[in-house]
Parts: C-alpha cells; structure tokens; sequence
C-alpha cells in the first residue's frame, strides 16, 4: 500500500538562513529526489525549492521510516542534525499532503498571495524528477492534478488580479527607502526569471538598469534590449557597485557573491553616498555581515513581508473562492485514492474467488467420466461467472468508499475472506531518529 508523505520548511517555519541551506536548483532537486527513492521506504518523489520554501513529496510504503531516511538527507544537506532540523518541517500525509500542494500551487501558501510564478516552479520540479527517473503513477497523477488546481484558481477567482510579485515589492521597497526611481542607477545582479520580473517592475517606475551576469550573458542581453538597459560581466561588479543607489539580487548561486570586506572597500570610495541593497536571492547572494557598515541598507526576502501585506487587500478577499476550489480538487484526489487503496483488495479478493473455483473445479475433475471436453468448459465458464457477479457488488462498494470508511471496511473485507497482507519486518530506528520521532509527537500533542 502506497501513501503521500510531504516534508518540508517554508517562510511559515523557518528563516531565511535555515531555508537557503536547503535550496536547490530544479537540477539538484531531481538528484534529490533520485536519492530519496534509493532510500528503503520512497517510491517516488519530487522536490519544490522556491525562495519561500522547500518541499519534497513522496509516495512511500511506511511513512514513518521514509520520512526518518529523507530527514536524514535533508539534515545531511543542510549540515545539521536531524532533530534541529525536525523542529522546522512540518509533514502533512496522504489527503493532507495533496492539500499542502494544490495550495502551493494555487498561490495561496506564498509569501505573496496568488503570485503566478509558483506554477512554473512547480511544473519544473515534476519534470526535472521525471528526468532523473524519481516519479512514477501516483505522483505524476498528483502533480498533474495540482497544476489543474493552480489553473482554476487563476481563471475563476480575482486572485492574480493585482500585480504583486517578490520583484515588485522589493522595487516598491526601493520606492518607499529613497523615492522616485527614474533618475537612480539601479543595478540588477542575475539574468534568470526573477530578473526579469525586477526589470519589469522597474521599466514601470522609469529607472535605468544594468544587468550584471556570467552565466546567461545573451540573456541578460536580451533582457537589457527589452528594457532599455545595459550589461557587464561579473568583473564588472565592483565599478557597478561605485555608481550604483540600488542593487537588487536575484541569482542561483550557492554561495555570497558580495562579501563584506569587498563592499567596504567600495563604500569608502563612494564618500559617504548611502547604497540600497535588496536581497531576493536563496541562498543570498549579499553577505548579511554588509549590513553592518555604514551607508549600507540591506533587506532580504523575509523584510519584504511588511511591504506585501499592504499589496494583499484584493487578492486576500478572493482566498475563500480559492481554498473552496483546492477542496473541490481534493475531494476528487480522496475518490482516487480511496480507489487506489481498494485496489489490492479487490485484486485479492477476485483471485481468491479464482482460487476456490480452480480448487472445486480440481476436487471434481474425476466425477465428469461421460462430459466432454466442451461441457467442462462450460462447468468453468459458469462458476467463473458466479464468482464474478458475487463480487461484483462488493468490488463496486469498495471503490466508492469515503476515505473515512474506506480503510476499516477494507480491513473488514480482508478479516472475513481470509485475504493476506504480508509485510516485511520493521527495521528498528536509530537513537537519533527516535529522538526526532519522540520530538514530533510532543509538538503535535
């Protein structure tokens, strides 16, 4: 029997500093998921990494042993223990977890509510697992089915009406620290998506751009041609951070791009012009020790909350439209899983009433002297068609059961046929695990 299992950490649970150490690119995420399913317990898997969070879904045999093994990873990843790193992931299962998703999905667990970004983010990860060989029927069922719900919510409700994105408020943020853009030298580092959300926000305000990239130079040209700004290599930074009034981040690398003792040098060259520095990256690429000199201001992603919650008036009246779609699309993930659940049952259940029809059919096969080859046949014919009509009821009931009922009923079922359900021996958790384990129950009770 296969069961979701969802862990992860998000702006909800974890700060920024805890978040970017478990970061992945869409890459790193599909190797991540190919590691989860070498693990004893996880089938398949895939993983959502965004500025706000990160999270792995996983079809498992037993939850509790899977999520200890992928806790494990996710520690190991993040270079810390498993128990610090359990007081931050939260691990809804099954329905729940496909509610966790469908609201990711749907924009209504962002930072931003209704940010339409999230769904290309989501549909990236579902295919770099599927690259990696990490998915499998149920989660490409699930993740399918999540991107239908994300699709409703946008086309039925008003909850992408209003343009706010993380780009957006970090260029209203720069708006409201040192006024009107249009005569600022604003420099954006990186050429990715997120980029060009910032040049868009910022071609809106009139400001003039330049882009400073490596690794996508004909992209960030393109996007300088589309806005009217410029490019430089990442040589180029230094002189771009003399002239610049604001800096705003957005790249995927794994490590600071900006350090303190460089930006001090720089600060004391700019002879005392202040430098507004608008981190959106995760990982960040703006040591947060930069804040400390003066003339610097720095924000990170997690100071743009303040700036989103008077962005959210309209969007946040559209939420209960929303939150009753992801019910709607839940209510239809619990019918097929109630059916997916059935299914070994019903399986069982048919080949046991082959079974008796076989056994019958062998204690009698010396009582037929005068029948021919086509009576006995139809003697099988017929008693393979009783059995079939008898459990053709049952097998109907079973599949439409609610998830309420549906797994003592067919526990029920297995008791009065006498239908097996072997299952390995559980391997005994280590002392760690246990304490993770033990750490869990006493925050949930």
């Amino acid at each position: 029997m296969s069961e979701l299992l969802a862990l992860g950490i998000s702006h909800k649970t974890a700060p920024v500093a805890l978040r970017e150490r478990l970061a992945f690119s869409d890459e790193q995420g599909g190797q991540f998921a190919a590691e989860a399913t070498a693990t004893a317990e996880v089938r398949e898997a895939v993983v959502i990494s965004t500025c706000n969070r990160t999270e792995v879904y996983l079809v498992v045999g037993d939850p509790v042993r899977a999520e200890a093994d992928v806790l494990g990873l996710l520690a190991r990843r993040a270079g810390i223990r498993p128990t610090e790193l359990a007081e931050a992931i939260y691990s809804p299962r099954n329905c729940d977890a496909a509610r966790q998703l469908y609201r990711v999905t749907a924009g209504l667990d962002s930072m931003i509510v209704g940010e339409a970004e999230i769904q290309g983010q989501v549909r990236r990860a579902h295919e770099a697992a599927a690259r990696a060989g990490a998915t499998g029927p149920f989660s490409n069922r699930l993740f399918a089915a999540a991107l239908t719900t994300g699709k409703r919510v946008r086309s039925e409700t008003e909850i992408g009406a209003s343009r706010v994105s993380v780009p957006s408020v970090a260029v209203d943020l720069a708006l409201s620290v040192i006024g009107d853009l249009a005569q600022r030298h604003v420099v954006v580092l990186g050429a990715g998506e997120t980029s060009e959300l910032t040049a868009s926000a910022l071609a809106d305000q009139g400001a003039g751009t330049v882009f400073v990239a490596n690794r996508h130079a004909d992209r960030a040209l393109s996007l300088a041609q589309r806005f009217g700004g410029s490019v430089v290599g990442l040589e180029g930074l230094p002189e771009q951070l003399m002239r610049a009034d604001i800096v705003l981040c957005s790249t995927a690398s794994p490590h600071p791009i900006v350090g303190r003792e460089e930006l001090e040098l720089v600060m004391r060259e700019r002879a005392g012009r202040s430098l507004l520095l608008i981190d959106i990256a995760v990982p960040r690429d703006i040591d947060p020790a930069c804040a400390e000199l003066d003339g610097v201001s720095l924000y990170d992603v997690d100071d743009l909350q303040a700036v989103v919650a008077r962005n959210l008036t309209t969007r946040e009246g559209e939420v209960p439209r929303a939150e009753d779609i992801v019910e709607q699309e839940i209510h239809r993930f619990a019918g097929w899983l109630g059916q997916l659940e059935a299914l070994p049952t019903v399986t069982a259940l048919r080949e046991h009433g082959n079974v008796i029809v076989d056994r019958v059919l062998a204690e009698n096969a010396g009582r037929w002297e005068s029948a021919s080859t086509r009576d006995l046949a139809r003697v099988e014919t017929i008693a393979r068609a009783v059995v079939s009509r008898l459990l053709h009821e049952p097998t109907l009931r079973l599949r439409s059961l609610s998830q309420a009922r549906g797994h003592a009923s067919l526990q029920l079922v297995r008791e009065l046929f006498g239908l097996r359900e072997d299952s390995p021996p559980q391997e005994q958790p280590s002392a760690e695990l246990a304490e993770v384990h033990e750490l869990r129950r006493r925050r949930e009770g």
